[in-house]
């Protein structure tokens, strides 16, 4: 029960489960959409692949990633909508404590995650923006550039950043620790996919150069003052 002017609102569990439901199914259509938009933009204007991992540890970093991001939110998506938008039981086992805080708090706490969500995603819009046509996974195209604008300003992989951000929102947004968990992966696929990123960019010597100075000026990776 929420009290508001002296009204006595009440937010059932369904409602909540339904608005992480949509908000997770906004965040993942956004996602994928964006990078079916700029990926044959990218190949126009910036050619197609020229340099890929050679290494099965390259290879595989980017699947281990994005299967630590997609699994653990399309459970919840399945479960959450296949029972009613009622938490069942054996993931309730998963659910962060409940001890520390009232149940407003935790519900308030959980639509907060929703809300920021929607922040994020503006921020990730602004980081498509200004990465452009240079778009790609692990690879190297046939005109690179060194994006230095926008949130590269701040550090040199904003979009791993956002996917951080947006795991740890999960696990407020679901009560889970199960995003937790798939944080944790995600942020050592990419502590292993990083260096072998910028290696492949230090290999090119039309910016090998540039980037260097880059690397100088913008020391974090991921996280700033952190990572």
């Amino acid at each position: 029960m929420y009290y508001i002017a002296g009204l006595t609102i009440p937010v059932p569990p369904q409602a909540v489960e339904g608005l992480a439901v949509f908000t997770t199914l906004r965040f993942f259509q956004y996602s994928i959409s964006r990078t079916r938009a700029i990926a044959p933009i990218a190949k126009a204007e910036s050619g197609a692949i020229r340099t890929t991992p050679t290494t099965f540890i390259g290879k595989a970093v980017t699947p281990i990633h994005a299967l630590a991001s997609f699994i653990p939110s399309l459970t919840y998506i399945i479960c959450i909508t296949s029972n009613l938008f009622i938490q069942p039981a054996w993931m309730q086992c998963m659910s962060l404590p409940n001890d520390y805080f009232q149940h407003e708090t935790k519900i308030s706490l959980r639509i907060a995650a929703c809300t920021a969500t929607f922040i994020l995603l503006r921020f990730i819009r602004r980081t498509f923006t200004h990465l452009g046509n240079q778009w790609h996974a692990v690879w190297r195209r046939e005109k690179p550039r060194v994006v230095q604008t926008g949130p590269y300003a701040m550090v040199r992989h904003p979009l791993y950043m956002n996917m951080l951000i947006q795991q740890a929102l999960f696990t407020v947004m679901f009560w889970s620790y199960a995003p937790l968990v798939g944080l944790g992966i995600t942020a050592g696929a990419f502590a292993v996919k990083i260096p072998i990123e910028e290696d492949l960019i230090m290999g090119d010597s039309a910016v090998a150069g540039e980037y260097r100075a880059y690397m100088q000026r913008v020391p974090a990776r991921v996280i700033p003052f952190l990572w």
